[in-house]
């Protein structure tokens, strides 16, 4: 039979790129959905058209639509992905930040434990934001300072997963993931932003982008890499803590540059920056060291930095215009 994996958050980044590379390895993939007035499922429309995947209505604040969902599915793994990810916009709802992120893994994991679900494995999708104010890099053990609602939040769902883990004896890990991205990203994130708004620019559809702190740096990855490190924390004979990084980081101003270079464009010509889009508590530099995953499990990024900008910009392009004359523009070599 199957092995079932249950994924909340299945609707976006991470959840769209975990459910297919689960597919790909024999899984039957459920997920939870948070009922809306507007459509949120394109990013796997295509999974549930063929039947590959099947979704519950529910809602991480609600315990009583997790317990139902975990009773039907009867899962051997449930990857919590679901979260309020936006760390700008959880100064702005700290409340719910806190309701949805550090709620929502004791909800999950004490149902598993009420309902006698011992051989479940439960994954915790952790972040980098925990180590806020930390100095680079970052490993497991570094000292966990977050500057953010939503960094604190995760921390709690950090520890919880090891307070079950210890306590009961549950197969509970916690992927500490530095920054992913793709071409899936939420239009509201910084490198989708630049990415997007660098597209339109050359199109002649926009004239400038508003941009916050261009000096904080980021360790950057794709989300596609970054989910088949989960699968593999999900796959090892025990329970551990994980960081999941490349190993290098780049500036907010670096990115900005790479991209509107690729585009044929000087990204200084088109930026504006808008205080609007500063952080109350800013973390300067997230650089994460991910020896133990590579030395333990064989983990290793395929998707370098270059390949993740030249990814996210022609997914960009493509959606902005049907007909790409190749003559507009040429990437640089090192892209090539």
């Amino acid at each position: 039979m199957d092995k079932r994996a249950l994924i909340t958050g299945i609707t976006g980044q991470d959840g769209s790129y975990l459910a297919e590379l689960l597919i790909e390895r024999g899984y039957k993939v459920y997920g939870i959905q948070r009922r809306t007035s507007t459509i949120v499922t394109e990013r796997i429309n295509s999974l549930l058209d063929n039947g590959s995947v099947e979704t519950f209505y529910g809602d991480l604040s609600d315990v009583n639509s997790i317990i139902r969902v975990l009773k039907e599915v009867k899962p051997d793994i449930v990857f919590n992905l679901g979260a309020m990810s936006h760390v700008k916009v959880s100064f702005d709802i700290p409340d719910y930040t806190v309701q949805i992120v550090a709620l929502a893994p004791v909800r999950i994991l004490e149902s598993l434990r009420l309902l006698d679900m011992k051989d479940t494995r439960y994954y915790q999708a952790s972040s980098s934001e925990i180590f806020g104010s930390s100095s680079a890099p970052q490993v497991e053990t570094t000292t966990m300072l977050p500057v953010s609602p939503y960094g604190c939040a995760k921390l709690l769902g950090y520890h919880i997963t090891r307070v079950y883990r210890a306590g009961y004896g549950m197969f509970a890990s916690n992927g500490i993931l530095f920054n992913h991205e793709s071409p899936r990203r939420g239009e509201t994130f910084v490198t989708k932003k630049i990415v997007r708004a660098a597209v339109r620019i050359k199109l002649g559809k926009q004239k400038s982008v508003k941009l916050g702190n261009l000096d904080a740096k980021r360790d950057w990855g794709h989300a596609r890499d970054y989910m088949r490190a989960v699968i593999m924390i999900m796959e090892h004979d025990k329970p551990e803590d994980w960081v999941v990084a490349t190993g290098e980081y780049h500036s907010v101003r670096e990115f900005a540059d790479r991209v509107f270079d690729y585009l044929g464009l000087r990204a200084d010509d088109y930026i504006e920056i808008s205080g609007d889009y500063f952080r109350p508590n800013e973390v300067p530099e997230l650089l994460g060291d991910s020896k133990k995953i590579s030395d333990i499990l064989g983990w290793h990024p395929d998707i370098t930095f270059e390949g993740l900008i030249k990814d996210m910009i022609e997914s960009a392009w493509k959606e902005e215009t049907v007909a790409v004359n190749q003559a507009q523009w040429r990437a640089p070599s090192y892209l090539r």
